[in-house]
């Protein structure tokens, strides 16, 4: 009973963490004037911001499909981390721009490992496993 709702969290937070994706993908892609500003700031084009909502819409989507979550999971952390290195790179706060990244990393993949059975034998967290 426990351990279904604890993948009634990962959902929600699988659900949360691609709205949040889905949303930066789908402002970068468009265009959107608070999306090209603000990552105009850390020093790309609006070509290049156009470029980044599509590596980040094609990796969300891919994290979307049941099938291929675990690829898109990789890609967005790769993505995430890129991320972290400009904000870091720009002297960013670090608690609440340069660790956003990983915030973010952590949440989709604490969705995935809340979900799958088979994940959390891959990655075992608990005092019993090292058997």
């Amino acid at each position: 009973m426990a351990q279904l709702r604890w993948k009634h969290v990962g959902t929600l937070l699988l659900g949360m963490v691609t709205l949040f994706l889905a949303l930066d993908a789908g402002m970068k892609l468009i265009g959107a004037q608070p999306a090209v500003a603000t990552t105009g700031e850390l020093g790309f084009s609006e070509a290049a911001t156009r470029l980044l909502g599509l590596v980040l819409g094609i990796s969300t989507l891919l994290y979307l499909v049941p099938k291929t979550r675990i690829l898109g999971a990789i890609l967005l952390t790769g993505y995430l981390g890129g991320a972290v290195a400009v904000q870091a790179r720009n002297g960013a706060s670090v608690l609440t721009h340069v660790l956003f990244g990983v915030y973010l990393g952590m949440a989709a993949w604490g969705a995935l490992w809340l979900r799958d059975e088979d994940l959390r034998r891959q990655l075992p967290f608990d005092r019993n496993s090292g058997t």
